[in-house]
């Protein structure tokens, strides 16, 4: 180790000359305390090289690049006399040329400078510069007679430096009286109105900042006020320090001035007083690509809208009407017209609108038109797609989907899917390898909250983007699992009050699973089944059906729809005819008779659910935000409350059946938090928090598998394949491990490497556990804050590569804390790549 560290050292300086000076840190000293800030450190022109927890990663690379390539190939090619001769005689003269400009001669030098960073050199004039610029940044907080100096730093004659910036504030400047010089009298009247919002407040400390957003402020109530024409170049302030006072008394006067209008015509710039305007005319021009300024237009009068259109109308006047937020004799507002432009797109029959505004003949009247251009009524999509997995040794998926948009003339949007996958098992259990799935859905979308029986509501206004989508669904599976057929239907809401929120109900979501073939889950669940065969081979059975000529437990399906040796075998001994077993072998037993009958039900889902995301990112490349989600989920209550007046059947445990089906019964809440902290140059560090639980109650003493909790996989903990963790400190028990209870902590440090590939270090930690439900294996259930050290703990790194439009992931996860391990080994037992964990995924997994 403290040779690589060594090698490492003397290769930083391979490429610094002998009178130049590699610069290794830069520290900013204001008033003698360090500054950690971001901001503040961007200010120093020449930084450090880049480095990964201390590895100066890309600068090594750059090291390892040749400097003459050329010249080294030709000393080569030269040292020994017949050397070139016999090559030009095996290759030819050319080639020989040609490989003097390969990859491996040039070319890998050239790709190492382009990936790599040159070494940072000292340059003394940029470290001036550096601290002009952080004496500006001081005095724009108020701090005007800052002074400022450098250090230079070398440790024990190396060419290695270390730069201190040291900056002696001084005493700030407060801000002592404020006065104002309006222009405009609508201008005066509207700003007094908001002024003890003023973000430049008396006896405040100096702060530039605060005077920009204080403009931005400005301009905005001036926007959404009537005065559409708002320049924000009209707003200065006139700063003057006070000179009479005694010079320890640093005060400042500040004079607000908000000019007229400004135009600027062919050859001089003229001047108006700001007014007032009101919406005039509300002109909307539907198919404005497909007229001419020459082809007649037919219109129609709608509310305040005048709606022009060529050949047939298509729309509903009342739909563009409940998107477009401009009314007559009302004044102009920037509000209405982001509003309208938004809810315009979220309708999906229009290209980008292109709003403009005409100042009308009548002073301080504006009238407002709008151009839309019709997207295309039919879209069709196609997609194709090669998978392999553990489970299939190939399978190829297609599908198709048609979007038919304003079907109903007021922009309700009709989407057709289908989607199949066929392909190949990568297992022998059954004769016939050869699996399908397809499947079918149909949506259709309202652009507005529509419930059954009522034509609108007033509680979610328009301009939230409301929607209303009605869809069903259905999919068929053939030599996968128990080979399933689903049926779904959904009636859901959802809107966004601004970018930063959003809103989903559905109302009802219903879901239907049917296990066509159930007789073979001891041919799908192998670990399942090895484990009851295990058990069984240790017994008294005396009957020999229940074995095959192996001596293992028969799956052979009887007319019953019974294996004649596993199910017998489980019946036998929870009667108590077999009796030779102890009690740890019995219970398994009866917890493998549960999931065989769990996961071998048909289930009938019928739910009502509510989901609310916040968050406050300001763009894709904004890396300091959060994000949160809750969800609370009620299933079988509706039907629950229909038994009352409707006589369901009951099955011998005294369920409810709709449909020879009992439907489940229970609430289910999830808590998702998501932070990013924006370290410094690229670098990012990103956690998550995620609490989910489902309690069944009254028609059920379980969760359906299809709404329950799973452990592991790509965007999960990354040091487990998915499902294979847990419940709790049970030891992959079953071949698909769920439960009803989880936690997941997840932590991930993101950094640049060379173009666009990406490193990572994380660590994931988390489980799941069995809570009010019919699960008693104290190993896989929720025992207070003691089960808590059952929590598992991944680590690992991984490469992502951005490709623009999605990222591409590769995480390496290694099992830090197995809580399934006895307690002497569960601290890295399995930390080591034979038993490391390849995850695959695409984007970021939170």
């Amino acid at each position: 180790m403290l040779l690589a560290i060594g090698s490492t050292s003397c290769n930083s300086l391979k490429k610094v000359e002998e009178e130049e000076y590699l610069i290794v840190k830069n520290t900013i000293l204001v008033d003698s305390v360090k500054v950690t800030n971001e901001d503040v450190q961007s200010l120093i022109y020449q930084k450090t090289n880049t480095a990964i927890l201390g590895y100066p990663l890309r600068l090594n690379l750059y090291n390892l690049a040749k400097e003459n390539p050329d010249s080294l190939y030709q000393a080569w090619l030269n040292k020994k006399p017949n050397r070139q001769k016999r090559l030009e005689k095996l290759l030819s003269r050319k080639q020989v040329d040609r490989l003097g400009e390969s990859f491996l001669v040039k070319g890998l030098s050239v790709w190492l400078k382009d990936v790599g960073e040159a070494p940072v050199i000292l340059d003394t004039t940029q470290t001036r510069r550096s601290l002009e610029r952080l004496s500006a940044f001081y005095n724009s907080k108020g701090y005007f007679n800052n002074s400022t100096t450098y250090l230079i730093d070398s440790t024990n004659g190396k060419r290695k430096v270390a730069v201190d910036y040291r900056i002696n504030l001084g005493k700030p400047y407060y801000i002592d009286s404020l006065s104002n010089d309006i222009s405009s009298k609508a201008i005066d009247s509207i700003y007094f109105l908001h002024a003890d919002a003023s973000l430049v407040k008396k006896g405040e400390q100096f702060d530039l900042n605060n005077f920009t957003l204080e403009r931005e402020r400005l301009t905005g109530i001036f926007r959404n006020s009537g005065i559409r024409n708002f320049q924000e170049s009209s707003i200065t302030f006139d700063i003057e320090r006070d000179t009479v006072r005694a010079s320890n008394d640093q005060k400042m006067n500040i004079n607000l001035n908000i000019g007229d209008l400004r135009r600027r015509g062919e050859n001089q710039v003229t001047t108006s007083e700001y007014r007032v305007e009101k919406i005039n005319k509300v002109n909307v021009f539907t198919n404005f690509l497909s007229t001419t300024e020459s082809a007649p237009l037919d219109s129609v009068r709608y509310e305040d809208l005048n709606i022009y259109y060529s050949g047939k109308f298509k729309i509903k006047p009342k739909t563009l009407a409940d998107a477009i937020f401009f009314e007559k004799d009302s004044i102009y507002r920037d509000l209405d017209k982001i509003r309208t432009s938004r809810q315009l797109n979220s309708l999906n029959i229009f290209k980008y609108p292109n709003i403009i505004f005409e100042e009308d003949s009548i002073q301080n009247l504006v009238n407002t038109n709008i151009y839309l251009a019709p997207k295309s009524k039919y879209s069709l999509g196609t997609n194709f797609e090669v998978s392999r997995s553990n489970l299939r040794r190939i399978g190829v998926g297609m599908g198709a989907s048609l979007l038919i948009r304003n079907i109903f003339k007021g922009a309700e949007n009709l989407s057709i899917s289908a989607d199949g996958t066929f392909g190949l098992l990568s297992t022998d259990i059954f004769p016939d390898d050869f699996f399908s799935e397809i499947g079918g859905d149909i949506s259709l979308d309202f652009p507005r909250i529509w419930f059954p029986f009522v034509n609108r509501t007033n509680l979610i206004p328009d301009y939230s983007l409301p929607k209303t989508r009605i869809s069903a669904g259905t999919s068929f599976q053939k030599n996968i699992g128990l080979d399933k057929q689903t049926l779904n239907a959904i009636l859901g809401y959802n809107w966004s009050p601004n970018d930063f929120k959003k809103h989903a109900i559905e109302l009802l979501n219903i879901q239907f699973v049917r296990n066509v073939n159930r007789n073979r889950f001891y041919d799908v669940y192998r670990t399942t089944y090895n484990q009851l065969n295990a058990i069984a081979a240790n017994s008294n059975v005396v009957n020999p059906d229940y074995f095959d000529e192996n001596d293992n437990l028969t799956t052979v399906t009887t007319s019953t729809n019974d294996t004649i040796g596993t199910s017998s075998f489980i019946r036998d001994v929870i009667s108590g005819e077999i009796n030779d077993l102890n009690q740890e072998q019995i219970g398994d037993v009866r917890s493998i008779a549960e999931r065989e009958q769990r996961l071998t039900e048909n289930n009938l889902i019928f739910t009502t659910n509510y989901t609310f995301n916040k968050n406050n990112r300001n763009g894709i490349l904004d890396n300091n935000f959060y994000q949160f989600r809750f969800k609370v989920e009620s299933a079988g209550n509706l039907l629950s409350g229909f038994s009352n007046f409707i006589p369901f059947n009951e099955n011998d445990d005294g369920q409810l059946l709709v449909f020879n089906v009992p439907f489940s019964q229970y609430i289910k809440t999830e808590f998702d938090y998501v932070k990013y902290w924006d370290l410094s140059r690229s670098n990012v560090l990103a956690a998550r928090t995620f609490f989910g639980i489902a309690i069944p109650y009254g028609n059920s003493d379980n969760i359906p598998f299809v709404r329950s909790y799973f452990a592991g996989g790509s965007n999960d903990n990354r040091a487990w394949f998915p499902y294979s963790l847990g419940p709790g400190r049970t030891s992959a028990l079953n071949d698909f491990n769920e439960a009803n209870l989880k936690l997941a902590l997840n932590l991930e440090y993101r950094f640049p490497l060379f173009g666009d590939l990406n490193g990572a270090l994380f660590a994931d930690a988390g489980n799941i556990w069995n809570v009010f439900d019919d699960v008693e294996n104290e190993d896989a259930t929720f025992n207070g804050l003691e089960s808590l050290r059952d929590i598992a703990l991944g680590s690992g790194f991984g490469l992502r590569y951005d490709f623009t439009y999605f990222l591409f992931r590769l995480d390496l996860g290694f099992k830090t804390y197995n809580p399934a391990e006895i307690p002497s080994k569960r601290w890295f037992r399995d930390y080591n790549f034979a038993n490391s964990v390849l995850q695959i995924g695409i984007n970021y997994p939170f």
